[in-house]
């Protein structure tokens, strides 16, 4: 399945969407009674612009920003709302996610999932403390290196103490169930594990089911590991992957090695043997600030969009029930 355009979502459904780019997410009066996604960030760790790139364009043109990776996930039938990764944009992506569907109070989500603890996916947490929202035991879903590390460490320790989180431990390969027929499942993936261990999830609602790999070494790693990415694909309606670097020699003067992901170039030629509707489920995300196909207008991205697969789009909804269908919005 594929992602849902604006148009047909607001004329078939009436579902809350946001416009590709777009900095706020406008809600339309009634949404879709299934679970949905919304992509509420798509940059790496460091956002877009990010700290030190003081010559780019986004820092006066606000739409050139991009928020830190992470979806939210809604159920609009019971008004829950849930984020996959904490990131320092949280503030706003908590705003939007408000937004996207506003049924009942929501000044904390009712639960957050974390990938791992690099500083885009879990500093976001500090917004829920004594200084800020002030939650009340907000239900934060970590892998169990993950949790410890958060128990055991200032200042996320004090959230802990002071119950503004409450941590439950996910098993990866075993199942979260949040509704009858909603449920996250982690899984372990490669990538540098200094404090964590890393988890990626496939999200599954009733009708259909979504992949969010933001983070990862290699493709050939997770071979390793006795898992091909392709089979992922395949077993999901839509595949969210990192798409950190776009190519070679992204970053003068650092030895592209010690940041390890797959560039995109790699990703397009591995699987340009899959078909047409495969490879048209694959949205890359976590893109950094220096990839060129953060401009879906640029010639990075224009090769992307002529492979079939896309790059995730600040706003865009997938619902994971049978109420909606449609092209992506790329």
């Amino acid at each position: 399945m594929r992602l849902i355009p604006l148009v047909a979502l607001l004329l078939a459904m009436a579902a809350c969407l946001g416009a590709c780019g777009a900095r706020s997410v406008r809600a339309a009066p009634h949404g879709p009674r299934s679970p949905f996604l919304i992509v509420l960030g798509i940059a790496q760790d460091g956002g877009v612009p990010q700290a030190g790139s003081h010559t780019h364009p986004g820092w006066r043109d606000p739409s050139r920003r991009r928020m830190v990776s992470c979806l939210g996930l809604v159920d609009p039938a019971t008004g829950r709302r849930w984020l996959l990764d904490a990131t320092p944009d949280l503030p706003e992506q908590l705003a939007r996610l408000y937004e996207a569907c506003p049924l009942g109070a929501a000044k904390a989500p009712d639960g957050i999932f974390l990938t791992h603890a690099h500083i885009g996916h879990y500093t976001g947490l500090m917004f829920l403390g004594h200084e800020a929202i002030g939650g009340s035991g907000v239900t934060v879903y970590a892998a169990p290196r993950m949790k410890s590390f958060l128990e055991a460490n200032g200042p996320w320790d004090q959230l802990v103490r002071y119950r503004n989180i409450e941590i439950e431990e996910m098993t990866p390969g075993r199942a979260v169930q949040l509704t009858e027929c909603l449920r996250v499942t982690p899984f372990l993936v490669p990538h540098r594990q200094e404090y964590s261990e890393v988890v990626a999830f496939r999200i599954e609602g009733p009708a259909r089911s979504a992949l969010f790999i933001p983070d990862i070494d290699s493709w050939n790693d997770l071979d390793a590991m006795g898992v091909r990415i392709e089979d992922l694909i395949a077993s999901v309606d839509v595949a969210y992957l990192d798409g950190t670097f776009f190519g070679e020699g992204e970053i003068p003067g650092r030895d592209m090695r010690t940041i390890p992901h797959p560039l995109i170039t790699t990703s397009l030629a591995r699987f340009a043997a899959l078909p047409a509707t495969e490879r048209g489920k694959v949205r890359f995300i976590h893109l950094n600030h220096t990839n060129p196909a953060l401009d879906p207008e640029s010639s990075a991205g224009r090769q992307v969009r002529s492979t079939g697969m896309g790059l995730a789009c600040e706003g865009s909804v997938f619902s994971l029930g049978r109420d909606t269908e449609g092209s992506p919005p790329n």
